[in-house]
């Protein structure tokens, strides 16, 4: 009898001992599964990582061009405007680059200007459904740079291009928001800001020749610019401002240009300034990648087909590129998304449905971001968003970012943080899905913007008005391929497009 009772109490214990056993499993399973939902859903990196020193530039074994272009594509280096890699820096200077204040209200410049393009081309568009006739614009004669409305700030990244025969090198800022190229041209009759390079001397070049006031090409300024031509001794005039009040006013002209050493473009129609100011840094001027008829893109549509790619690189990054035609093998994760409905500006609009942070699905109406129109652009930095979407990701954020001391607002960046007292932080991924389920998981570089460890912010801001479009800036495009195939009329986005 006592023989049957220790043995119940040993299998009572026994069983004890494996009922514990298994919860104790259980909860490291749950505790394992915790731990793996962190690391697929945030961000854990040291401290330092968030601080690229933009003094040193990361040069690569390979580049883009390197990889073996197809046939009939042409690529170019790009770097960022203020980083380690460019060639327009003084060397020893670097702190002699603007400020990240300064940047963000030159940014803040350029999306009001943006904003303002957009709204008047889709008035315009109302006009024309409704069969209102559009007031005459007066002559501006290109005296005076756009009127409100129809500017553009400069953006960030450069490529080196040559002009002229024999060519002459020239850094120029390209943007996918302008249209008009143009660069700085001897004499100089009024003002020429520094460049790093000479600048251009069309008496030099055997090909150079302006475009004439009765010239086709001559009206097409008007679309391209915003402004209507004026005319010289004959000869076209063009004006254009920038939304940071920068502008450039000269002849316009044709030229050979040179994207590389064997691939040159006849007869290229560009602006030849005589008088410019404003915030280019030491570049020579603009590319314009646009949709108009006056956009690099357009005027090479028979050699390149309306087909370009880039990989904007970070600061200290110097294996961005910029090609033309279809070019390299695209990462294995492209995938393409069809552009919106043209809106009536230049501009590249892309769908986008949702937006997820630390793996979660935002609850924000489809409806958000359709009355607003988003576009793709590479001259503006901080994304934009209409302001239910922003508050939504904000407040996720936030959430996922609860456990670190906020620090003040920066411009207009409202959401940062004091991680100086960190040496590895855990940041919410964020994931935009657009049309076609093409999904773009950003990169650390794409979700903060650092002003040193004690003010380290979330690199987002919302628009004033619900109606403003949207805009997906270059922060956040970072070393993705990015691939506008217009003929197409789609837009291709993979990861790893700089490596």
């Amino acid at each position: 009898m006592a023989t049957a009772k220790n043995l119940f109490t040993f299998l009572l214990s026994f069983a004890s001992f494996l009922f514990f056993l298994i919860l104790g499993c259980s909860a490291e399973k749950e505790i394992a599964s915790e731990s793996l939902t962190e690391s697929t859903h945030f961000h854990t990196v040291p401290l330092t990582s968030l601080f690229p020193t933009t003094t040193h530039c990361h040069q690569p074994h390979t580049t883009h061009a390197s990889k073996g272009l197809r046939r009939g594509a042409s690529s170019l280096k790009v770097v960022h405007k203020h980083g380690g890699c460019s060639t327009t820096l003084p060397k020893g200077k670097a702190a002699n680059t603007p400020t990240l204040t300064d940047i963000l209200k030159q940014d803040e410049s350029r999306v009001n200007s943006i904003h303002a393009r957009v709204n008047s081309a889709r008035i315009d568009n109302l006009n024309a459904v409704s069969g209102v006739r559009k007031k005459k614009i007066p002559d501006s004669k290109a005296a005076v740079p756009a009127k409100s409305g129809t500017t553009l700030g400069t953006g960030n990244y450069i490529v080196t291009v040559g002009l002229g025969t024999p060519k002459n090198t020239l850094t120029l800022v390209f943007d996918t928001g302008s249209d008009l190229t143009w660069t700085q041209c001897r004499p100089c009759v009024k003002s020429c800001y520094s460049q790093q390079e000479s600048i251009f001397d069309p008496k030099l070049s055997t090909t150079y020749s302006n475009i004439t006031c009765s010239a086709a090409a001559c009206s097409g300024l008007t679309s391209a610019t915003g402004n209507n031509p004026g005319c010289s001794s004959s000869t076209c005039v063009y004006g254009i401002q920038y939304g940071d009040s920068s502008f450039s006013v000269g002849f316009f002209a044709k030229d050979r240009l040179s994207l590389t050493a064997t691939d040159a473009v006849d007869n290229f129609l560009f602006g030849c300034g005589q008088n410019n100011q404003g915030l280019f840094g030491n570049t020579a001027g603009l590319l314009g990648l646009g949709r108009d008829a006056l956009s690099l893109v357009s005027q090479t549509a028979a050699k390149y087909g309306k087909y370009f790619s880039y990989c904007l690189p970070t600061k200290r990054g110097a294996n961005g590129h910029l090609t033309f035609g279809k070019g390299a093998a695209a990462p294995g994760s492209l995938k393409f998304t069809p552009f919106a409905t043209d809106q009536g500006a230049s501009f590249y609009f892309i769908d986008v449905q949702a937006i997820a942070v630390g793996g979660k699905q935002l609850s924000i109406s489809p409806v958000v971001f359709k009355s607003s129109g988003t576009i793709i652009d590479s001259g503006t930095v901080i994304t934009r968003l209409p302001p239910a979407a922003y508050s939504a990701l904000r407040s996720a954020f936030r959430q996922g970012m609860s456990k670190y001391p906020q620090a003040p607002g920066l411009s207009i960046l409202d959401t940062c943080y004091d991680l100086s007292k960190y040496t590895t932080v855990s940041v919410p991924k964020i994931s935009f899905v657009l049309n076609g389920g093409v999904t773009m998981d950003l990169p650390l570089v794409g979700i903060l913007l650092g002003n040193g460890a004690s003010q380290v912010c979330l690199a987002f801001a919302g628009n004033g008005d619900a109606s403003d479009v949207g805009i997906f800036g270059n922060i956040q495009q970072q070393t993705f391929e990015v691939v506008y195939d217009v003929a197409g009329g789609k837009l291709g986005i993979g990861a790893g497009g700089c490596s």
